[in-house]
């Protein structure tokens, strides 16, 4: 650990670091699917789907800096490599040939809602290590991930008879 000043303990350090650092992994490789999929998609609803997509992978990859930040404010050692992304990531990758843009839609509704509880989790660690700088973040970023959830949810709802 560093010795970065702080008053929190050592071992509630290494929970927080711990904790961010899934996030981090998890982040980056949203960011990586969301970047697939906005180069990817097709189909009617391409230019919408296309530029919300966009706007979702900058404001993911915009959560990395301060996540890694915040780990080493507080002492803790963060992500240093793809390959530790990979052992700590929860989000999975999508290499299909194809997939479709309702597919797509979906899969990254589902994704954001999981990134949601893996945040509310943290949250829950940085509170029982009453590091509140860390949770006040997590909350910025909750709401942020509950809003993209929310546009993925909207986007990919079927028309009704009106065709709205």
């Amino acid at each position: 650990m560093l010795q970065t000043p702080t008053d929190l303990e050592p071992e509630a350090v290494e929970k927080v670091a711990s904790a961010i650092n899934g996030l981090l992994a998890d982040a980056f490789s949203l960011y990586m699917k969301t970047k697939n999929f906005h180069w990817h998609v097709s189909g009617p609803h391409f230019r919408d789907y296309h530029l919300m997509l966009d706007e979702h992978a900058d404001q993911i990859f915009a959560s990395t800096d301060p996540l890694a930040e915040r780990v080493r404010k507080i002492g803790g050692k963060t992500l240093r490599s793809i390959g530790e992304i990979m052992k700590l990531r929860r989000i999975q990758d999508n290499d299909a040939d194809f997939v479709s843009a309702a597919d797509m839609l979906g899969e990254l509704l589902a994704d954001n809602k999981a990134m949601a509880a893996a945040m509310r989790d943290a949250h829950d660690v940085c509170d029982d290590a009453e590091d509140v700088a860390t949770a006040s973040l997590l909350e910025d970023l909750i709401d942020q991930t509950e809003r993209r959830t929310w546009f993925l949810f909207e986007a990919s709802r079927a028309a009704d008879q009106s065709g709205h």
